[in-house]
């Protein structure tokens, strides 16, 4: 990274940091911030994300992205536009490995299972761990402050505000204000006034979009559930298409699907960067935390990349995502979550209930179904007598 003194004024400086939960003395070789980046690359729950699914589930194929994969994706983009904006890299590489840290095996199709499942065991207004229902951004907060057990002295990673409220990306106001009146840190307040995170935290949640929507055309395309021909309906891509044809006339099949999807990842980083950096210019922010006092954020596409990133996402969603294939195994992904989390509260002796005691049986259910693998999920439903699902 930048030494503190190429940094923008703007930029979050290690120095300057918020600091840990729990005070530990400063590394003599490494910043704050390439700290939190080096215990997330050592923890559990980031070594589980090879086996978690991003699309496609793992037993699908060998090439399809995982977690893993994706969240590397999604720090060698942030990284790029970092350097370029001179924001802090480190910080921005620590929030991309971590981001993804509490999804649920089965990605999405889990957190919807075990949102539905927490449900119908308490009361959604309750202030119990229950009432919190299941969001994964939520989840990948607890899995670094509580969850991981590496250290005598604390549970969790410790990492510093900065990193932590990086990875809070999404929260909703009723768990907003629970995590207010447990965490003095203020790593939630903005989803109470409005404010912002900093721009290392902004430009990670752009760059996860970016990465996503590339690689999901490249998975959908060699999964066999998408082509050239109907992505031809995307302005957005197809304009690569053409852009790749007219360097290399005649490119065909796996070539011309890579080209068209560097072609675009690269316009996306230069529009981020040229729109970022007017945006961050003409607000006359001159420190992190003026950042946080924005109401909207400064890392930004410029408006027509947005709307065509729209319209590709908008296309995913229905051509991929909602696929009768893809939508056939999400359903049964669901059944294997929730079947598990009843299973667990039926017969408690038949999991490990970790944690601290007096933690919610619902609540610790989820924490555990949530740190396995596709893999590990699927072997021990069959185990506790569930239907063969998958094979």
């Amino acid at each position: 990274m930048p030494a503190s003194a190429e940094l923008a004024v703007y930029a979050s400086c290690p120095i300057a940091s918020r600091g840990r939960r729990f005070p530990e003395p400063d590394a003599p070789t490494r910043s704050v911030f390439q700290r939190d980046r080096d215990r997330i690359i050592h923890s559990t729950a980031f070594r589980r994300l090879v086996y978690k699914t991003q699309v496609f589930l793992n037993h699908e194929g060998d090439l399809f992205r995982t977690r893993l994969t994706h969240s590397l994706e999604v720090a060698q983009l942030g990284r790029s536009i970092a350097r370029t904006l001179r924001l802090n890299e480190d910080l921005v590489e620590a929030v991309a490995l971590a981001h993804d840290l509490g999804h649920t095996p089965f990605g999405h199709a889990g957190q919807d299972a075990w949102n539905a499942a927490m449900k119908r065991a308490g009361p959604a207004s309750s202030d119990s761990e229950v009432g919190w229902g299941f969001e994964h951004n939520i989840q990948s907060l607890r899995v670094v402050d509580e969850l991981e057990e590496r250290y005598p002295a604390f549970d969790g990673l410790n990492l510093t505000f900065e990193t932590r409220e990086g990875i809070l990306k999404h929260c909703s106001r009723s768990n907003a204000l629970r995590l207010k009146q447990r965490d003095t840190s203020g790593v939630a307040d903005r989803f109470l006034s409005g404010g912002s995170p900093s721009l290392e935290a902004q430009l990670c949640n752009l760059a996860d979009e970016i990465a996503y929507n590339a690689h999901d055309i490249d998975d959908g395309v060699r999964s066999g559930l998408l082509t050239l021909e109907q992505l031809a309906e995307v302005p957005l891509f197809q304009y690569y298409v053409d852009q790749a044809l007219r360097s290399h006339p005649g490119l065909r099949a796996r070539r011309l699907l890579f080209e068209s999807i560097r072609l675009m990842l690269s316009d996306q980083v230069y529009d981020v960067i040229a729109t970022s950096h007017q945006r961050i210019q003409d607000s006359g922010v001159a420190s992190a935390e003026e950042v946080r006092t924005c109401s909207s954020p400064l890392v930004s596409f410029s408006e027509e990349m947005a709307r065509q990133s729209q319209a590709l996402k908008s296309f995913l969603l229905h051509n991929l995502y909602r696929h009768p294939q893809v939508m056939e195994t999400t359903e049964r992904a669901a059944r294997v979550v929730s079947e598990l989390f009843d299973s667990y509260l039926q017969h408690p002796t038949e999991w490990p209930q970790g944690g601290p005691p007096g933690r919610h049986p619902a609540r610790a259910a989820a924490d555990y179904i949530a740190g396995m693998t596709d893999r590990f999920a699927i072997r021990e439903h069959q185990r506790l007598g569930g239907a063969v699902l998958f094979r």
